[in-house]
């Protein structure tokens, strides 16, 4: 399972050439990772450098235009672009501002729209001096929004992106069931993480992009703080989560255990997230909303008071960790088939402590389907 063949990304042009004619919308300029790979294929880790700006362009018309660093020619030749245009980077005095002002002039006519990702979840992948320079070169055409083409099209996935988080998935639990082998009272949590990391790539992952987690009497304080050399003792809950990327694909899901024998209100808040997580599982089909989700899910951990102070109770997945839409009271995104979530409710057990469940589904035609395996119904012990 490597890419996807030329159709998936043929079909992409297609839908999104069909909506930017609805928009009055001449180009795409897109800038960051997540969606020049959405059109192009290309999946390198060379984004981890800040150093040179990248560019694709998706014309009203034709294949997209990749205009890049020389260093990613090799690589992108290897997509399904043909149209690749390259300048040597850095270069502080023009780092492919000129390059990519040239391209977008000759498929923009003056007066027509150049339209980048834009709204929550969106960022503009280049300096400032250069947003500046690339418009001022570019007098008469217009700059603005893509009304959420991107974003509409990246929440929505294909079959076969679907089965590339599966996949992901498979190798999260994989890993999970092989947690004992590395957890023991004693192991201080960082040499859990390092462990459980090893065990992420001996099952299949490309890498471990994301690895957070916690332990502490009966729960945990802090989900997303880095591990210490803190040992784990009897009584403690250790909680794991883990976004492995398999072929440019993530899952997002989390496992609790117990180190001994749970406490009874350990067992109890363990209950009552899957519950919660239960809840909203049968409630996600097309139709229902992101809010309708976190309703549902809500209205088991507190009785309707509103959530917790992390905000939402779980969010879209795909080529990055955390996708639209947000399970949260205000997002009246309305889901569809194909769209991949997260189920992630948390309970207070008591002051400084919580617990967190997570789960990952895509939503069918006819209701959701896990695409985690679904934790233990009691919390496992080790």
């Amino acid at each position: 399972m490597t890419g996807f063949a030329p159709q998936e990304f043929e079909a992409r042009m297609a839908r999104a050439q069909g909506l930017m004619a609805k928009a009055g919308i001449e180009a795409l300029l897109l800038t960051t990772e997540p969606e020049v790979r959405y059109f192009t294929g290309f999946l390198t880790r060379f984004w981890e450098s800040p150093t040179r700006p990248w560019f694709v362009i998706v014309p009203a018309q034709g294949q997209p235009i990749a205009v890049i660093p020389s260093i990613g020619a090799p690589l992108m030749r290897q997509t399904w672009l043909s149209d690749i245009r390259t300048w040597r980077s850095p270069d502080y005095g023009d780092d492919g501002v000129s390059l990519v002002a040239e391209t977008l002039a000759e498929v923009v006519p003056k007066g027509g729209r150049i339209a980048v990702p834009s709204g929550p979840e969106t960022h503009l992948r280049l300096p400032l001096e250069s947003w500046a320079a690339l418009r001022s070169k570019l007098p008469g055409r217009k700059f603005g929004d893509d009304v959420q083409i991107a974003k509409q099209m990246r929440m929505v996935k294909s079959t076969a992106e679907i089965a590339k988080i599966e996949a992901a998935c498979a190798i999260g639990d994989a890993a999970f069931v092989r947690v004992p082998e590395i957890a023991q009272a004693g192991a201080p949590l960082a040499q859990i993480f390092r462990a459980f990391q090893m065990l992420c790539l001996e099952e299949g992952a490309d890498w471990v992009s994301y690895l957070a987690g916690g332990a502490g009497p009966g729960g945990y304080g802090d989900i997303i703080a880095p591990a210490t050399d803190a040992p784990l003792r009897p009584g403690d809950v250790l909680m794991l989560d883990t976004g492995v990327v398999r072929d440019g694909y993530f899952c997002d899901f989390d496992r609790n255990w117990s180190v001994g024998p749970p406490a009874p209100e350990t067992r109890d808040a363990y209950a009552r997230v899957l519950e919660a997580s239960d809840a909203a599982f049968e409630v996600a089909r097309p139709g229902a909303t992101a809010a309708d989700l976190f309703r549902v899910m809500d209205s088991v951990l507190t009785g309707g008071a509103g959530g917790s102070d992390a905000g939402r109770y779980g969010h879209g997945l795909g080529m990055q960790l955390t996708e639209w839409p947000s399970l949260i009271p205000q997002d009246q995104t309305v889901l569809e088939a194909g769209m991949v979530l997260t189920l992630e409710p948390g309970i207070e057990i008591a002051p400084g402590r919580t617990l967190v469940h997570e789960e990952n589904i895509v939503i069918t035609e006819s209701g959701a389907r896990y695409l985690s395996t679904p934790a233990p119904r009691d919390i496992p012990v080790i």
